[in-house]
């Protein structure tokens, strides 16, 4: 079954209910996760277990470097400024991270 049919559909409705528990098993019964759909898991554990985030956003930027073909110290810098300023200004923080997630 293509990442579109049903295993996909349940990973974003888990998404939405923002249940970690969820979210977890519906991204195991994916065949991959996306550097856009992590990012999402790691928003989601940054309010649900903050005590984790750092570990996922430190991850989530491993994957960037390995997964993005124009990744560059500049956008690294980028990433990492926006995920330790989610808290102070979540909006500009988000904006950054989603432009830099996207292939």
């Amino acid at each position: 079954m293509s990442i579109k049919g049903r295993p996909y559909t349940n990973f974003q409705r888990a998404l939405k209910t923002g249940d970690l528990l969820l979210i977890r098993a519906a991204a195991a019964e994916l065949p991959t996760v996306n550097l856009q759909d992590a990012l999402d898991i790691c928003i989601v554990v940054a309010e649900k277990e903050p005590e984790l985030f750092e570990r996922a956003a430190l991850r989530w930027l491993a994957r960037y470097c390995l997964e993005r073909r124009d990744a560059n110290l500049a956008g690294l810098r980028q990433a990492a400024d926006a995920f330790a300023g989610l808290t102070s200004d979540r909006e500009a923080a988000l904006a950054v991270l989603h432009r830099l997630s996207r292939p």
